[in-house]
């Protein structure tokens, strides 16, 4: 038997999703995180301890790419002033120009792609409040690391204390290093671009932008590897977890947001006999006044039982 919907009781459509209520959201993800960074701000020389765990602990790996790549940027300017730039910006200009332009053109995978960015910005904040590290351009001097963005700082409209403009340094939290978003969002921007750029320039980016990211936040002494493998890590604990997280806003919304009830089909309307304009028509007639037109041409209606009552006999033969 063929499935048929009883009027009222469609499935409700998907909400649409407004820039109006997007922008927002946005911005209070992101207001909490910045507020989280400059709150979580832990005890500096338990952030020292384990900035120097981490060095130790790749040097007995060899995975310590940090030193001869911040002793390139340090020797070269060509290299090292391009690279200050690429960190103190585009974390902060590739990123939502991403949203945006998912949310204009690619509505349909807009939000998933949202909460993974999201879900795995609040699990980075967790990690800066758990374990603040010192960043490799914050330890003494005698470990071999330059501060690029401090020599190059006439360049740019940082100053000394990393990305923050000059005088802004006290407010942000110099000691949350580990995991690395810069890492962790530029992952996220080279998986939109390869899944929905569609052109091997886009692909070609896509791959480009996480690997130039992670060269640039080692070279400029401003993460440890292990930090942009925490950032890569936390973007996939994010994936994982996005799904359970829309699931649970629509649980949310259902519950506590009003809906509108379907106004139900008319059925009264079946069984009248009224049409436009007042126009009536008798049981057995298609065209309104079909009866009286007949009558004024001088033709006797015919006696038929359709035309007749229900209890009407049948004329005889």
């Amino acid at each position: 038997m063929p499935h048929t919907e009883t009027p009222g009781t469609e499935a409700d459509p998907v909400p649409r999703l407004r820039w109006w209520t997007e922008l927002p959201l946005i911005l209070l993800v992101y207001a909490c995180y910045s507020a989280g960074r400059l709150l979580a701000r832990g005890d500096v020389s338990g952030a020292v301890d384990h900035g120097l765990a981490l060095l130790r602990f790749e040097k007995a790996l060899y995975l310590n790419f940090e030193h001869p790549l911040n002793r390139l940027f340090t020797r070269e300017p060509w290299i090292g002033i391009p690279a200050d730039f690429w960190y103190a910006s585009l974390h902060y200009l590739v990123t939502p120009a991403l949203l945006v332009w998912l949310f204009r053109s690619r509505a349909v995978r807009y939000r998933a792609a949202r909460t993974w960015l999201m879900t795995s910005t609040l699990i980075g904040l967790i990690g800066f409040t758990l374990l603040p590290t010192c960043p490799p351009r914050l330890l003494d001097a005698s470990h071999g690391f330059v501060d690029t963005m401090a020599q190059y700082s006439s360049y740019g409209w940082w100053g000394g204390a990393a990305s923050a403009p000059r005088g802004m340094g006290g407010m942000t939290n110099q000691y949350a290093a580990m995991p690395s978003l810069h890492v962790g969002w530029a992952l996220w921007c080279g998986v939109i671009l390869w899944r929905y750029g569609g052109t091997r320039l886009t692909k070609a980016a896509a791959v480009a932008y996480p690997l130039i990211t992670t060269i640039v936040v080692m070279g400029t002494a401003n993460h440890y590897f292990l930090d942009a493998v925490a950032g890569a890590a936390v973007m996939g604990v994010g994936l994982l977890l996005a799904p359970l997280v829309m699931r649970t806003a629509d649980r949310v919304r259902a519950r506590f947001v009003p809906r509108v009830a379907p106004v139900p089909a008319d059925t009264s309307a079946a069984g009248s006999s009224i049409v436009s304009a007042g126009c009536q028509t008798s049981a057995g007639e298609r065209i309104p006044r079909q009866r009286e037109s007949r009558v004024g041409a001088g033709a006797e209606p015919s006696a038929s039982p359709q035309d007749a009552g229900d209890g009407a006999p049948a004329p005889a033969r």
